[in-house]
């Protein structure tokens, strides 16, 4: 990374952030550690968004000497009090001296919030976008995968923090805020896997947004996961998970299996909703309501890509020839597993990470005429229109926007959307949330 005339170019940290390194003894932790680059912009981007909120921030004091250092390496120490007095006059005015793209990000945070949240598990962040789109601002988020921090970054201009087990990312949440979002890791629970639960690392992170509910205490919860954890364990899992939110202080209304197909993405996606309120507000179990699930208003058609896609996804002779071998297989064992293509006015199966993910949601389009292989491949690319679903399109099946930024190449890039949440049934479950915090007068 170069040096540049009063501008701290962030091109380069999108592309390049892990190998960039700034240390002085400005960039030192509690520990005596140097922090690396990566939780350097954390630390950072965090605090520009939200010191002037009014919310207390942990890490205040060792964000500006991060802050001090950087100036110094973008401008050799020339311009370091004019950088200090835009840092201290505001997003605008920083701009122009040391981030020039920082603020020009896709999703910006909400400049005047009715309620605050943290995003804990965050992904790429369709809690936020959801919460965001409702007049909250994220005042805290955390994920452990550097592809998906990218991601995150790109789009809402704030690098989460890393690893929620650990006390010192716990001790970075500030210390007041309206609403704990989480979508905490599935794999444990899943119908499909080997059904370890809380004996799999894995199943344990529950534990740690009970903990966080337990010191912090927001107004509400909201969390997210596959609906086999209801029946994991003859339901004693599910069970625990309920007892201990109840021990940290909550009331939770019966949970409820929502899918995404009935709130306008054509896919059929069943996940279990947990919503909780914190129980001195005075708020009944029967006052909060999931949304209503009425009808499927999107097909697969509606979010294929309007143009003709690139060859690389269409499938090899050979490879459609082992799917067809490996389904034959299945079906003769009594077995439904196997490759599926989706009709243009059908839904799409959820869309999953590793395995038949893919190959589940296969479809037919002719339009692509030229079939030239731009990969290696065994055979040749098929003529009879078998192609994968692409990432963008798997961000609409989702409910992202076109303008969500992809900056991850396509392997990551399925991994991070087989892996989030379907944003406008998190939207519409999050509004009721609010809508009866509001009722109560928590939030404005």
């Amino acid at each position: 990374m170069t040096q540049h005339d009063n501008v701290f170019s962030l091109t380069d940290i999108k592309k390049k952030a892990d190998k960039i390194q700034i240390f002085d003894e400005r960039t030192i932790d509690e520990e005596g550690k140097a922090i690396s680059f990566v939780d350097q912009m954390a630390l950072v981007t965090h605090y520009l968004q939200i010191k002037d909120l009014g919310v207390e921030v942990p890490y205040a004091k060792k964000a500006e000497d991060i802050l001090d250092s950087w100036c110094d390496f973008a401008t050799g120490g020339k311009a370091k009090e004019q950088v200090q007095d835009a840092v201290r006059e505001g997003g605008m005015a920083l701009q122009q001296y040391l981030f020039p793209e920082l603020f020009q990000v896709r999703f910006p945070a909400q400049e005047n919030p009715s309620f605050t949240f943290i995003d804990l598990f965050a992904g790429i962040g369709g809690f936020r976008m959801a919460f965001q789109n409702l007049g909250g601002k994220c005042v805290f988020s955390s994920e452990w995968d550097e592809q998906a921090k990218k991601t995150y970054y790109a789009n809402y201009g704030e690098v989460p923090f890393g690893d929620i087990t650990k006390e010192s990312t716990k001790n970075l949440i500030p210390k007041q805020f309206d609403v704990l979002c989480a979508g905490f890791p599935c794999q444990a629970f899943s119908l499909a896997g080997k059904k370890l639960g809380f004996e799999e690392t894995r199943g344990t992170l529950f534990f740690d947004v009970a903990e966080i509910l337990r010191r912090y205490q927001p107004k509400a919860f909201f969390l997210e996961n596959v609906k086999g954890l209801v029946i994991h364990d003859k339901g004693r899992t599910f069970k625990t998970i309920l007892n201990t939110l109840d021990e940290v202080g909550y009331v939770v209304p019966d949970p409820e299996i929502v899918n995404a197909m009935y709130f306008g993405v054509p896919q059929h996606r069943e996940r279990i909703f947990i919503v909780g309120f914190r129980k001195d507000l005075g708020i009944s179990k029967a006052d909060f309501k999931y949304p209503e699930q009425k009808e499927v208003t999107k097909k697969w058609i509606d979010v294929r890509e309007e143009n003709a896609v690139p060859a690389k996804y269409y499938l090899s002779t050979q490879y459609i020839q082992t799917l067809i071998n490996h389904k034959a297989r299945h079906e003769a064992k009594g077995n439904g597993f196997g490759y599926d293509i989706i009709p243009d006015d059908g839904i799409a199966h959820a869309i999953v990470v590793g395995g038949m993910g893919r190959e589940s949601n296969l479809v037919i389009d002719f339009r692509q005429t030229d079939l030239t292989p731009t990969t290696r491949i065994k055979g040749e690319v098929n003529r009879q229109g078998w192609r994968k679903m692409t990432p963008r399109e798997w961000a609409r099946l989702q409910g992202y926007p076109d303008t969500f930024d992809i900056v991850v190449a396509d392997a990551s890039a399925y991994k991070q959307f087989g892996n989030s949440v379907a944003v406008p049934a998190i939207q519409a479950t999050a509004e009721q949330i609010l809508k009866t915090l509001k009722h109560y007068g928590y939030i404005r």
